[in-house]
């Protein structure tokens, strides 16, 4: 008894390893985030600022406290969102493909968001990247993009219930639905003027830059209820994990878990596209690289998808900033570029097993 007890205290110890040094990674990577750009701020002076206020120059102030520091802070918060919403997707639908960007999921959001701001006048449209698209009521858009979001999530449910239904089949799905919300946005497009259509376009890339001081704070407090539920759930998606008739064995209310799970999802991807665009294959690559590290337990699974999204998120918007500076590439297009290949290897390992 003794060895088994010291055996499962090395288990989680290892697992609980993992996840303070991924904290620890996401706070340095966290700074370092902030300090690179068109103007370099040294990392001490950055961690002075955080902690006493602005302080410096007028530009010091608004390039720290007006532009870098939110723009991090929604990469983490995103890419946490994303990455648990992923988790939450392949656990309820047994689908390891499953993810916001796969299932269609985030391009309903978009068309359902494009409508709130375009036709029920929830935003405005620009002329420069700089007010590309502004959120007035970001209530009404992110109703708007969560209702399509659900219906897709009715959509991907249904399926999910028909025998036979193998993750080919799903993302096939998702690609279907895809499509037709793409086609929905490409006819919303076509009846704008050109202004609008570029700024449309503009807005469909990606990008955590968008984001003001108040627009993270509505999606920290979506992410972090939705994510604070999905671990509460945690002992239902493991009994899930073991098979639908061994999970209402245990007690667990499948039909009723898989909904409220598909639900939160739902809700994340909303928030995140209504405010940020389309950001692709977070949800799809961060749960697959901390099931290698720290296995299928969704004690340690959900935390370490979090830590993992928001590093991942945090890293390609780094690299977007700096790569082919002073342009500036989408956040979106360097998650895109990392995830497709994953997905293809993806599909090919599901079609060998």
């Amino acid at each position: 008894m003794k060895d088994n007890a010291a055996d499962y205290k090395s288990y989680v110890g290892k697992k609980a390893g993992v996840i303070i040094v991924g904290i620890i990674l996401c706070v340095v990577l966290f700074l370092i985030t902030i300090s690179v750009g068109a103007i370099r701020i040294p990392i001490p002076d950055v961690i002075a600022t955080i902690f006493h206020g602005p302080g410096g120059t007028e530009l010091f102030d608004r390039a720290l406290w007006n532009i870098r520091i939110p723009q991090a802070l929604t990469a983490v918060v995103a890419g946490a969102g994303l990455a648990i919403a992923g988790v939450a997707m392949q656990s309820v639908l047994h689908n390891p493909l499953a993810s916001p960007f796969t299932l269609g999921l985030s391009n309903a959001a978009a068309f359902g968001a494009a409508v709130g701001i375009l036709i029920f006048g929830a935003g405005t449209t620009g002329s420069s990247i700089a007010d590309a698209v502004v959120v007035n009521n970001p209530y009404l858009t992110t109703v708007s993009a969560f209702v399509f979001s659900l219906a897709t999530t009715a959509i991907i449910l249904t399926i999910a219930k028909i025998r036979g239904a193998t993750p080919e089949t799903m993302v096939l799905a998702g690609v279907a639905i895809s499509s037709l919300f793409s086609a929905g946005l490409m006819a919303i497009q076509y009846f704008v003027d050109d202004t609008r259509l570029a700024s449309i376009v503009f807005w469909q890339f990606g990008d955590v830059s968008r984001a003001s001081w108040s627009e993270l704070g509505l999606i920290t407090a979506v992410v972090a209820v939705c994510s604070l539920y999905l671990f509460f759930k945690r002992w239902d998606f493991n009994a899930i994990d073991a098979g639908e008739e061994t999970a209402k064995g245990l007690g667990v209310n499948v039909s009723r878990t898989r909904l409220l799970g598909m639900i939160a999802a739902s809700l994340i991807s909303a928030i995140v596209v209504a405010f940020l665009g389309i950001i692709g294959f977070v949800g799809l690559v961060c749960p697959h690289m901390m099931r290698r590290i720290v296995g299928d337990d969704h004690r340690f699974l959900i935390p370490a998808s979090i830590i993992c999204g928001a590093l991942l998120l945090l890293a390609a918007d780094t690299v977007a900033r700096t790569i082919i500076a002073p342009q500036v590439l989408p956040v979106a297009v360097l998650t895109s570029f990392l995830g497709a290949p994953v997905f293809i290897y993806l599909i090919i390992k599901g079609r060998r097993m």
